[in-house]
């Protein structure tokens, strides 16, 4: 086998698992796992509540670990499901759960609004483009192994 990553992929690796371990340290210090984490944030982006299955399809974790936050979350009462039509939940924060989710994911969202906001515009444009760019271009050679 002579496939090599090149110096620039290998940056690129280590940074991206550098910055998720970077949001496991902030979940872990604020005292809750990745994936109750990604539920606050999740809810917390949408206002208070959203439904069950834009958590999953926005964070790319499983279903069944998603539901195992939610069942956790719901157990301490921080949030409750409601329906939301035919086969949708909705999640919504309970007041508990308003303050948790301030405290935690909402530090999260202003530490990143934050770092956003000191950047130049042109600088985050172009961070935006390009990784725009990157995702695009690797869902179009992604699906091309499908049909291999």
């Amino acid at each position: 086998m002579n496939i090599r990553s090149s110096k620039e992929l290998r940056r690129y690796n280590y940074l991206i698992n550098e910055i998720d371990a970077a949001y496991h340290e902030i979940s872990s210090a604020l005292g809750l796992s990745d994936s109750s984490m990604v539920v606050l944030y999740t809810i917390c982006d949408n206002n208070g509540s959203c439904l069950l299955r834009d958590i999953c399809r926005n964070s790319g974790i499983s279903k069944q670990t998603i539901n195992s936050a939610l069942r956790k979350l719901e157990s301490e009462g921080s949030i409750y499901l409601e329906s939301a039509g035919m086969k949708k939940k909705k999640v919504c924060l309970t007041e508990h759960g308003k303050l948790l989710a301030d405290r935690t994911a909402g530090k999260i969202i202003e530490m990143e609004n934050d770092i956003f906001s000191s950047w130049s515009k042109e600088d985050l444009a172009k961070y935006l483009e390009l990784t725009e760019r990157y995702l695009l271009d690797l869902k179009t050679r992604s699906s091309k192994l499908k049909n291999e």
